[in-house]
C-alpha cells in the first residue's frame, strides 16, 4: 500500500512509493547494472545460450522439445537461454522485479517464457500437474526451506514419471564448516570453525529491509515481515529427504572452484544433486 504525505500548507497531495514497489526498483536496477538492460542480456544470451547454462547443461541431458521448471528462477537468465535451445520454459519466483526483468528479457530474445509470480510451495494446483521432463534449482536457494519434505514433494508433483530433478547449491562444507579470510588465492586463509551438524535457523534481513518505513521496525508483529529464517543443510540430509519424496537418486557430484585451478583448491565449493521420478 502507498504511503501519503500531505505537505504542511499545500493542498496536492504527494504519493510515496511502497517499500515494496522501492525493493522491486532496487532489483530491477540491480540486474540492469550486472547484466545490461534485458535487451542487451538477450543479445549476450543468443550468441551462446549454452554457456550460461554452465555446468548445469552436463546434468540437464536432452533440452531440444523438454518441457522445464526452473524454481526460484530469478532474473529469468537461465530460462531464457534454455528457450533458446528448444525447451518449453516455465519460471516460479516470488519476485515481481525478477518477472518483469525476465519478461523483458524473453521478449527481447524473442523466446516465450511463463513466469509464475508465487511461493514456490504454493504453486497453483494447475502447475502442479506431473507434466514437467526437467526441475531444477540452483545456487543459493535450498537454505531458504527450513523443511525439505514440502520442497521434495513440490518437486515430484511437478515432474512427470520419468522425469528428472536437478539441484545445484553450494556445498555444505564451504557454508556450514569452514570460514575464510582473503581475497586472493596466495593470501587466501581458511579456518574449521563451523559445526557442520548444527540444525539451527538463522535469523536472515530480507534484502529490502532497509526500505522499510520506520514503523515496520517497531517491535512487534510487523519486524517478522522483514526477515527469513535459513536453515543450513548437511548433503547426507539433502539427499535423504529427495530420497523419502519418492525420487531416486543418480549422481551426487561434488565440484571445486570451477572459476579457478588455485583459488580454494581442494575444498568443495558447490554439488550437484541429479535425481529421477520412476
Amino acid at each position: 500500500m502507498n504511503e501519503q504525505n500531505l505537505n504542511e500548507g499545500q493542498e496536492q497531495q504527494a504519493v510515496v512509493p511502497s517499500s515494496e514497489e522501492t525493493w522491486n526498483e532496487d532489483t530491477y536496477a540491480a540486474w540492469t547494472s550486472r547484466f545490461g538492460t534485458p535487451a542487451e542480456a538477450a543479445a549476450k544470451l543468443n550468441k551462446d545460450p549454452q554457456g550460461r547454462l554452465f555446468p548445469l547443461h552436463h546434468y540437464l541431458g536432452e533440452i531440444q522439445g523438454k518441457k522445464i521448471m526452473n524454481l526460484m528462477g530469478s532474473n529469468g537468465m537461465k530460462g531464457v537461454a534454455l528457450a533458446l535451445l528448444g525447451a518449453e520454459v516455465s519460471v516460479a519466483d516470488f519476485s515481481e522485479a525478477n518477472a518483469r526483468y525476465a519478461a523483458e528479457l524473453a521478449e527481447a530474445a524473442g523466446v516465450g517464457l511463463d513466469y509464475i509470480v508465487s511461493d514456490v510451495l504454493k504453486l497453483p494446483e494447475e502447475v502442479l500437474d506431473g507434466s514437467y521432463d526437467i526441475v531444477f534449482a540452483e545456487m543459493g536457494i535450498i537454505h531458504y526451506f527450513t523443511d525439505l519434505a514440502p520442497f521434495m514433494a513440490t518437486v515430484c508433483r511437478l515432474l512427470t514419471s520419468g522425469g528428472r530433478f536437478v539441484l545445484r547449491d553450494f556445498h555444505p562444507v564451504t557454508t556450514k564448516l569452514i570460514s575464510s579470510k582473503g581475497s586472493t588465492a596466495k593470501v587466501r586463509k581458511h579456518k574449521v570453525d563451523g559445526d557442520y551438524f548444527d540444525t539451527s535457523l538463522e535469523e536472515k534481513r530480507v534484502s529490502y529491509s532497509k526500505y522499510l518505513p520506520a514503523s515496520a521496525h517497531v517491535p512487534g508483529s510487523e519486524v517478522k515481515q522483514s526477515v527469513v529464517y535459513w536453515r543450513r543443510w548437511t548433503l547426507g540430509e539433502l539427499v535423504t529427504a529427495a530420497a523419502r519424496s519418492g525420487l531416486v537418486i543418480c549422481e551426487l557430484a561434488e565440484e571445486p572452484n570451477l572459476s579457478s585451478d588455485v583459488y580454494d583448491k581442494g575444498i568443495p565449493k558447490t554439488f550437484t544433486l541429479v535425481a529421477e521420478k520412476r
